[in-house]
């Protein structure tokens, strides 16, 4: 205890604040917010626990597993939170503070303007590009040679807040959906505590979304999963490595349909190929492994699975399955 001429208590005079999250990418934010100096987490919202596996076993969020190691509470998990009861429960905690990432739900107004700091959101793409729910697949697909961390003020739009920082990444190629976005859960959480003090003390001034660049990501579908051979070996190439772990790539080959988990895209002169359109498709020998003859060149198979079996090399599949050579896949465009 203090009289009035002591020092205050750091924990009391923290701001209290609300966390809203559920995937893993929310994990490391989670913990730099709950260490954050001058704040104290009063309550956790969260997606309710789904059903997971052939046993239909109810799977807690990695954001609701975490903040019970962390020991936070109250942990909310309504399933529509623009529903009038859930509203009113976060209200109830009493922060001036919410930050949001990777939570999966729209965040009604009454919530966004209530908080006296706002709602902070940590979004892993640099903002306005690859707004919406697929950043991190839609900057693997579309080849981008960089990628982000944007830290915003929320508005009711969908990812259209001014923002209040960025960090960029640069990409060599090679990073797969899994890969990038544990690396921009990293960025985010270094980024929300380097930026947080400033935000709290008025010091940092968000400022609005440039109009031009904008694009939209959209949920991704399993049908966008079917590798197309129509299409140029580079793209399919970025396919395999950004619709990790969902919805997966794959081809419909006369063994079953063959998931590819690892590819490489090569090139070749494309006149060869446009000159026998039929051929498209086709599957080669290449080395002791496979390739897919495609628009532009080859997509060589390095590691695929059939379905009920192991994954494994594009060699020990042609040992296992001599007849796949000379054989043809399907395919149809990628929407």
């Amino acid at each position: 205890m203090t009289d009035g001429s002591g020092p205050r208590d750091p924990v009391s005079h923290a701001e209290p604040a609300v966390f809203l999250g559920a995937g893993s990418f929310a994990v490391p934010i989670l913990d730099a917010l709950a260490s954050a100096p001058g704040v104290r987490i009063v309550g956790v919202v969260t997606a309710p626990p789904r059903p997971a596996g052939r046993g239909e076993r109810l799977r807690r969020s990695p954001v609701d597993m975490r903040a019970e190691s962390l020991g936070l509470g109250p942990v909310l998990r309504p399933p529509r939170l623009r529903s009038e009861s859930a509203i009113s429960e976060v209200l109830a905690l009493g922060a001036t503070l919410l930050v949001l990432a990777d939570y999966g739900q729209i965040v009604p107004g009454a919530l966004l303007s209530a908080p006296a700091h706002g709602a902070l959101n940590l979004h892993p793409s640099l903002l306005p590009r690859h707004r919406g729910a697929t950043p991190v697949p839609a900057t693997i697909l579309a080849g981008d040679r960089q990628a982000g961390v944007s830290l915003m003020v929320m508005d009711e739009g969908l990812d259209t807040g001014p923002l209040v920082a960025q960090v960029a990444v640069p990409l060599d190629g090679t990073e797969t959906a899994p890969e990038l976005e544990a690396a921009l859960a990293v960025e985010a959480a270094a980024l929300l505590r380097a930026a947080l003090p400033d935000w709290l003390a008025g010091r940092l001034a968000p400022h609005p979304q440039p109009s031009q660049g904008a694009t939209l990501t959209r949920p991704l579908r399993r049908e966008q999963g079917r590798l197309d051979p129509t299409r140029d070996a580079s793209s399919l190439e970025r396919q395999v490595r950004a619709f990790q772990p969902w919805p997966g790539t794959w081809l419909e080959t006369a063994d079953g349909r063959l998931v590819v988990w690892r590819a490489r895209a090569l090139a070749i002169d494309g006149a060869g190929v446009r000159s026998e359109p039929d051929a498209l498709g086709r599957i080669a020998p290449d080395g002791d492994g496979l390739a897919v003859l495609v628009a532009d060149g080859w997509l060589r198979l390095e590691e695929v699975q059939l379905a009920g079996k192991r994954r494994m090399s594009a060699a020990d599949l042609r040992r296992g399955h001599p007849g796949l050579v000379g054989s043809r896949v399907g395919g149809a465009a990628l929407p």
